[in-house]
């Protein structure tokens, strides 16, 4: 084992936590035959197989099992002797390592940029994963910050709202509730709807914006893809419950209408969250820092959606004056 390198730690360990060759190349940035070679190296540095395939699953064996305890332990070390000298290169020079849920993929790119053209030299690594992964690294240790809709309950963490975060149901601008006011929750019942996998915080926040109604609606598929459920909400499939940070581009073109739903916008928040005992670096700090002053107003400027402002504007009234509008 002499030989191992810490990259092919890191890479048996995405592979391990996943058990998945593409997953973890996706979350990698690799090719899958780039994280089968380094496996491959390592499983002959072990002189064992780390992974046995039983039916379409890999499983890890035995040994695989001991490799996954050892390499988290040192990656752990590498992780720590980074943070220690990064407290003496301070803001400056420092890595910032942030994950965010999907949703927030739409902004979180601009506010990483505008935050190190404040603070030059900072290096940027961010991730974007859904509930359950972004879960998984907060309890692994494996970013410094988070950025979600509902912060976790399981674990130690520390959570700050920084930004409000709006939901609302949508539906293509022809569909026959896109002109009414006022829609009931019963008469919105009978349209079909297309949604995020159960366990995503869009479902999640689904099921606190409807409440006991949720069962009464027609839900007609699920699907892990945001930009999918729009594509099918705009082709006429039915209609979705999305957050509003996802819509602004469609909204502005006219694609996509949010309809008047009594109740809605479901309005939460987004939070930054970290380890109670983490030892947040000078640089995580400042962005933390940065996200609770400047966070919602950059959200809303680079979203171009107003908050404070209604929701339930046709395309078409958005631009009369006097009404107000979704989008600056």
């Amino acid at each position: 084992m002499k030989n191992a390198t810490l990259r092919q730690l890191k890479v048996f360990e995405a592979v391990a936590r996943h058990l998945s060759f593409s997953r973890a190349a996706e979350e990698l940035h690799l090719s899958q035959p780039a994280v089968s070679i380094q496996v491959k190296k390592l499983e002959d540095h072990a002189g064992l197989p780390l992974f046995e395939q039983l039916g379409k699953k890999i499983h890890l064996t035995p040994a695989g099992v001991e490799m996954l305890h050892s390499s988290r332990n040192i990656i752990q070390q590498f992780r720590e002797a980074e943070e220690a000298m990064a407290q003496f290169k301070g803001v400056a020079g420092g890595k910032l390592n942030v994950a965010v849920i999907s949703a927030g993929d739409y902004f979180l790119p601009r506010l990483l940029v505008e935050f190190a053209r404040r603070h030059s030299g900072v290096t940027l690594d961010f991730g974007v994963c859904n509930r359950e992964e972004l879960l998984s690294q907060l309890g692994d240790n494996l970013t410094d910050l988070a950025i979600m809709v509902r912060p976790p309950l399981g674990l130690d963490t520390v959570s700050e709202a920084f930004a409000p975060h709006p939901y609302v149901v949508v539906a293509a601008p022809d569909h026959p509730l896109a002109s009414k006011k006022r829609i009931t929750l019963s008469r919105l019942a009978r349209e079909p709807f297309v949604v995020r996998e159960k366990g995503s915080d869009t479902w999640n926040s689904m099921q606190e914006g409807f409440g006991a109604h949720l069962a009464d609606l027609n839900i007609a598929m699920e699907i892990k893809s945001t930009e999918t459920i729009k594509q099918a909400v705009m082709a006429g499939m039915g209609v979705s419950f999305l957050s509003a940070h996802t819509i602004s581009r469609e909204l502005q073109v006219g694609s996509l209408s949010v309809l008047d739903v009594q109740g809605f916008p479901l309005m939460l928040h987004w939070y930054v969250v970290h380890r109670r005992n983490k030892r947040l670096t000078p640089v995580a700090q400042a962005f933390k820092t940065f996200l609770m002053s400047d966070g919602g107003v950059l959200i809303e400027q680079t979203i171009g959606y107003r908050p404070k402002e209604a929701l339930n504007k046709s395309p078409a009234a958005r631009h009369q004056p006097g009404l107000g509008g979704l989008l600056r």
